[in-house]
């Protein structure tokens, strides 16, 4: 038998305390910087969110958990019932081609604050 959902929990949850919820929940990402306010709401027309905190999405989506000792894990499964392509993308294996691409556009000259658009083939 399934689980009965916990939607309606954490929504209760998140419109008894949005800044409360938001907070927990970004208690588990790795911060490059903490933010040294969740929620500022004077701050421009919607407030602004992790005043001050900087994270690395990369370190956050990949990195850690090679450290964490799930290097083996399964970080990409890909299954194409169209071309009956299927592949295993591990954690390790994701960080080492993100760590070779990290040197070609550092090669090229790409340093902190730039951005790289990539364009690619819908079929």
């Amino acid at each position: 038998m399934a689980s009965p959902s916990r939607y309606p929990e954490t929504y209760a949850a998140w419109q008894r305390d949005p800044e409360a919820f938001w907070g927990e929940a970004a208690a588990a990402i790795d911060w490059a910087t903490p933010a040294t306010r969740i929620f500022a709401p004077e701050e421009g027309a919607y407030g602004r969110w992790f005043v001050g905190g900087e994270v690395n999405a990369c370190h956050n989506a990949v990195d850690r958990h090679v450290a964490a000792g799930r290097g083996d894990q399964a970080a990409i499964l890909y299954d194409s019932p169209v071309t009956g392509t299927k592949r295993r993308i591990t954690y390790a294996e994701l960080l080492s081609e993100v760590e070779a691409l990290a040197a070609v556009l550092q090669d090229l000259g790409v340093g902190r604050g730039d951005r790289v658009v990539l364009y690619m083939p819908m079929g």
